[in-house]
C-alpha cells in the first residue's frame, strides 16, 4: 500500500528547523493546467524530488541573469519553507505559493530546464522509489489543507502558524485549526467462497469493493452497515477488521474490514454511486492492476489468495 515504504521510517513529528542542504522543498502547481500537481523528476533511479540544494542552484541560475546573484537564494530561505515531515534523517518541506509569486515562479521555470516538472499525484501510486512516491501524497494532502485554511471560520482573521508545531492559530479568538482527516470504510462482503465487487456509476472504472465516509455519530461498525444497506441492499454480520491505511488523495483515514452476507444475497445497486454489483467466486477474481498503492487492492488480493 501507499504507506509500505520498506525500512524506510516516516515520522510526522514537527521540527522548527530551516531545511538543510540535502532536504526536500515540495511545491504544488497552482497554474490552471497543472493545479495540484508536485514538481518532480524522473530518472534512471525512479522519482526524484528537489532539494534545498537543487532550488539554490536554480535561483541563483536565475539571479545569475539579472545581476543580483545570491539575492534570489537569501529570498527563498528568508519565506522560511515549512516543515513537514521526515523520512530517516531526511526532512520534507513545503515552499507555498512557489508557482505564484516572484522570485520563486522564476525558480521553477529554472528547475524545469533540470528536469522538475508539474507531475500528476495520481502518477505517486505506480512510482519508484516508494518512499518519495509516499512523501508527495502525504505532502500534498498537508498543502491543500493549508491552502483551504488561511482565515479563521470563526472570527474570519487570518490564522497563524504555530512555531513549535502544526497546527494553525487564530491571533483574535484563539481557534486551533488541525490537519483534516476524513474517517471512511472499505468493506469485502463475502458470501461462501465468493466475494462482492463493484463498480462506480461515474469517474473510476475498475473493480471495487464497498466503500464510504462515516457520518457524524457513527462507530466504523456502524458505518460498514449503512453503507452496504445503502449502496447493495444487504445485510451482514461476522464484521472482522482487516487493516488501516492513510488515503491522503481523499484526505481520509480507511479502515477495512471483511465481513459475511447476512440472508438474502441479492445485491440491488443503488445506481448513484454504483452501477454495478456482483459476487465473483475466489478462483474467477479478476486480475488485479498494477496499482498496490491502495487497501482495496490489497484486500481483493487477500481473499483471492484464501488469507481471508
Amino acid at each position: 500500500m501507499i504507506q509500505d515504504i520498506g525500512a524506510h521510517l516516516f515520522d510526522n513529528g514537527y521540527i522548527p528547523d530551516p531545511p538543510r542542504e540535502d532536504d526536500v522543498l515540495l511545491a504544488f502547481s497552482r497554474d490552471r493546467e497543472t493545479r495540484g500537481q508536485v514538481i518532480a523528476s524522473q530518472g534512471e533511479a525512479g522519482l526524484v524530488l528537489p532539494t534545498l540544494r537543487d532550488w539554490e542552484r536554480a535561483l541563483d541560475d536565475t539571479s545569475k541573469d539579472d545581476g543580483s546573484r545570491g539575492t534570489s537564494v537569501q529570498a527563498l530561505r528568508t519565506l522560511a519553507p515549512r516543515m513537514l515531515f521526515s523520512i530517516d534523517r531526511t526532512r520534507f518541506y513545503l515552499v507555498e505559493g512557489s508557482l505564484g509569486t516572484e522570485p520563486l515562479r522564476a525558480a521553477v521555470a529554472a528547475l524545469s530546464r533540470a528536469g522538475f516538472v508539474p507531475t500528476q499525484m495520481n502518477l505517486m501510486r505506480y512510482l519508484r522509489p516508494r518512499h518519495l512516491a509516499f512523501a508527495a501524497i502525504t505532502a500534498r494532502q498537508l498543502a491543500r489543507w493549508y491552502e483551504l485554511n488561511h482565515y479563521c471560520g470563526r472570527c474570519g482573521a487570518e490564522l497563524g502558524h504555530v512555531t513549535t508545531s502544526r497546527e494553525l492559530a487564530c491571533p483574535s479568538c484563539q481557534n486551533v485549526v488541525y490537519p483534516r482527516l476524513n474517517p471512511a470504510v472499505i468493506v469485502g462482503i463475502t458470501n461462501g467462497d465468493k466475494l462482492l465487487l463493484t463498480k462506480y456509476a461515474h469517474g473510476y472504472d475498475r473493480y471495487a469493493l464497498v466503500a464510504g465516509f462515516c457520518e457524524v455519530g457513527e462507530t466504523l461498525e456502524q458505518t460498514v452497515a449503512r453503507e452496504v444497506r445503502e449502496e447493495v441492499d444487504l445485510d451482514v454480520c461476522n464484521l472482522r477488521y482487516y487493516a488501516s491505511q492513510p488515503w491522503p488523495f481523499t484526505d481520509s483515514l480507511l479502515a477495512g474490514f471483511f465481513c459475511d452476507v447476512a440472508g438474502d444475497p441479492s445485491i440491488h445497486v443503488d445506481g448513484e454511486e454504483l452501477r454495478l454489483g456482483e459476487w465473483w467466486s475466489r478462483d474467477d477474481l479478476p486480475k488485479t492492476h498494477e496499482d498496490t498503492s491502495s487497501l482495496t487492492n490489497r484486500m481483493i488480493e487477500a481473499f483471492a489468495r484464501g488469507e481471508v
